[in-house]
């Protein structure tokens, strides 16, 4: 038995990200209203905040203007306002249209938002937290749950000097125990205890399951006049065809920086599409290259989303504490945007979890969270676009955007249907042999680039000699069936190249690339076999985003 240091806490929130730091935030602010003293604890396993936060961004500031008023007196950096929006369907290689905003659904239009960096305004987050008292431990990996007579007590942090078989390396140091009297999991999309929690305390029994996309995120430095600042670019259609759905952004954002990016849904059917290989092959329409030729690309990254909406959403409180944000699946996918309801998730639960301590609960079952997350604008919101999704899935990219869209701007979502979609994102992979090969061109390192290089752009490093964070629950699985039956999708659908089949002494070997790792959570997602379980690796290992 290890033994462990143990820290006690009122509050500990895992995840530093815009839902766990509105929520402590929130919980400080209440609390100096109250008068009550409350210790609060946010852990994070990057290196520090901001670093594994990858978002678009286009923000929209009405939970910051709840949560503080005075936000931009306080410097927070959101400056960059929307000046022009431009929605496109591509139509090939070459050609695109333009969609006017009256035949599109109002939720994609921007009036108002900004273009920000998520990094950053986490940053500016944490320093707020920090100045109402709030304790911010960087570099520290939730990685197991205390459960006592199944309440959630805490969690326990990674060990640090193990390893790859586990041993304990010089310097070793063993994980401690942040116990409290409620704990909020804000991991953001697909975190790992977030996933064993739904498991244990069966949150999702009637929720539709969780559906994601994988979104990547490529920063370039373009040529002063060919900067728009303000200007949104989003679209659908090409270079994603068939049943493969999802959607093309670049944003304007100041000092002549470009954000490019795509979202792949991950609910695909062809074992051999690459949505890597997509999204570099997108840069190449003109609607995109026209901007980034002869430009600089300074930054990539990939992580997944969460986009299953309101029918997916799990239940959210279980005793001793509530999982909140993209965590969850709060994201509304109708807007393409979820920090802003991530944030009121959080604060939300501040309220809920102030109250309860100060009526002298502790380790309770909130269930009161769900009431007063209902009464909230961000479930409203999520009931608006309930359908949107689901009926993407269920109708296709055309008939299901004339409907959203007749939902959205004349009815405001309203239409007296419920649209589900019951089949998991893993589940929907066909046999290789009836899937068309796809053959990707070339990078040609001036637009489009190779995997290596680009996670070489996402600052991702992992202490080299450590136990794999990427579980195998049956080792044989990867060859004996994924490569048999689906040519073993993860060489493909990761984005880092973590995963390989290579011959080795005449027999095919699953190889599992680690230090690639970038966070994304595809794998653990869409693994067809459910094979792969993701946990965290050592504290601050991962990308080292410095303002995705």
């Amino acid at each position: 038995m290890v033994e462990r240091e143990t820290m006690e806490f009122d509050v500990v929130i895992v995840g530093a990200g815009p839902a766990g730091l509105s929520t402590a935030i929130r919980l400080a602010q209440q609390a100096q209203e109250k008068q009550q003293e409350l210790m609060i604890c946010v852990v994070e396993k990057g290196s520090e905040v901001g670093a594994h936060i990858l978002s678009g961004a286009v923000f929209e500031t009405r939970a910051l203007d709840e949560l503080l008023p005075d936000w931009q007196s306080l410097g927070a950096p959101v400056s960059t306002k929307v000046t022009q929006d431009d929605i496109y369907w591509f139509n090939n290689s070459e050609k695109a249209t333009s969609i006017p905003h009256f035949a599109s659904p109002k939720t994609f239009h921007n009036d108002g938002n900004y273009i920000v960096s998520m990094g950053n305004v986490c940053r500016f987050l944490a320093e707020q937290a920090e100045n109402l008292g709030v304790e911010i431990f960087p570099g520290f990996s939730a990685h197991s749950l205390i459960i006592e007579d199944d309440t959630v007590k805490g969690i326990i942090t990674g060990d640090m000097g193990l390893d790859k078989d586990g041993n304990e390396k010089d310097g070793y140091m063993p994980g401690m125990e942040l116990r409290a009297k409620y704990t909020v999991f804000a991991e953001g999309c697909r975190g790992h205890l977030g996933k064993e929690l739904i498991n244990h305390f069966a949150l999702d029994k009637d929720a539709s399951p969780q559906h994601y996309g994988l979104g990547f995120k490529e920063i370039w430095h373009v040529d002063e006049s060919k900067h728009k600042q303000g200007t949104v670019v989003h679209g659908t259609g090409w270079p994603l065809t068939g049943d493969t759905s999802g959607g093309a952004f670049m944003y304007h954002s100041e000092n002549n920086q470009v954000v490019v990016g795509l979202i792949v849904d991950l609910n695909y059917s062809n074992p051999h599409l690459s949505p890597f290989d997509e999204f570099q092959r997108m840069k190449h329409h003109p609607i995109f290259k026209d901007v980034l030729e002869g430009g600089e690309r300074i930054a990539y990254g990939a992580r997944a989303i969460a986009k299953g909406g309101l029918h997916s959403l799990p239940k959210m409180h279980f005793p001793g504490g509530l999982i909140v944000g993209c965590d969850a699946g709060t994201l509304n996918f109708a807007k393409i945007k979820g920090n802003h309801t991530a944030m009121k998730s959080g604060m939300v639960a501040a309220d809920v979890i102030v109250e309860a301590l100060a009526q002298g609960k502790e380790n309770s079952d909130l269930a009161e969270y769900a009431t007063a997350f209902e009464q909230s604008w961000a479930y409203k919101e999520l009931y608006q676009s309930r359908n949107f999704g689901p009926v993407m899935h269920k109708l296709g990219k055309f008939l299901g955007g004339a409907y959203n869209t007749l939902d959205q701007n004349i009815f405001a979502g309203k239409l007296p249907f419920k649209f589900e979609d019951n089949t998991p994102d893993y589940a929907t992979l066909v046999d290789a042999s009836r899937a068309e090969k796809i053959s990707y061109p070339k990078p040609d390192g001036k637009l489009s680039f190779d995997k290596l290089s680009s996670v070489f752009l996402s600052n991702t490093n992992h202490e080299e000699s450590q136990p794999c964070h990427l579980k195998l629950k049956d080792n044989s699985i990867p060859i004996n069936v994924n490569l048999v039956k689906f040519d073993e999708p993860a060489q493909r659908y990761c984005p880092a190249g973590v995963y390989e089949v290579q011959e080795i002494e005449g027999q095919k070997e699953f190889v599992i690339n680690s230090q690639n790792c970038v966070h994304c959570k595809t794998c653990d997602i869409k693994d067809p076999s459910q094979n792969i379980c993701w946990v965290t690796p050592e504290g601050a290992g991962g990308p080292n985003y410095p303002n995705m």
